[in-house]
């Protein structure tokens, strides 16, 4: 299966990983929500060819989650800022890392605190709905053609 027959595929999590499921790419977008913007920077933290590098932040670009601007005419340089689809990415990044330190953990970790408060984040998925915590109820798939009525 190639990336545009799963970017049509009903599942919203296969169209989303065509997308953001390549390891490099996530780490790009954690990089960019730590505040890194410049090509040099995301090569110096992610140790990426720049050839890599370039393809991912096209793919970023193009998919929506990164926006190139302008910073400098001469010569000409862009930054790369996250647009709103790349910051509401953020929670997912932090499932991933929550599920990293519990099942990838071991030695010294990389902590995440809420800058206001100074407590640690501990990321967990909650149903908006019922308020349960995703995980702890049996789920069950309707395909788009199926009728959506609970059984």
């Amino acid at each position: 299966m190639n990336n545009e027959d799963i970017c049509n595929e009903p599942c919203p999590i296969a169209r989303s990983v065509a997308v953001a499921g390549d390891a490099w790419c996530l780490l790009i977008l954690r990089d960019a929500h730590a505040g890194l913007t410049r090509f040099d920077q995301f090569r110096k933290s992610l140790g990426i060819a720049p050839t890599m590098l370039t393809r991912r932040l096209a793919t970023l670009t193009e998919e929506g989650l990164l926006e190139k601007r302008r910073y400098c005419e001469h010569p000409p340089r862009e930054e790369y800022l996250l647009t709103a689809a790349g910051r509401d990415f953020l929670p997912v990044l932090f499932m991933i890392g929550s599920w990293g330190r519990q099942y990838r953990g071991g030695g010294k970790l990389v902590r995440f605190f809420d800058a206001e408060t100074g407590t640690e984040i501990k990321a967990v998925a909650v149903d908006e709905v019922t308020g349960a915590k995703i995980g702890t109820r049996p789920i069950r798939i309707v395909m788009p053609d199926e009728n959506q009525a609970p059984s």
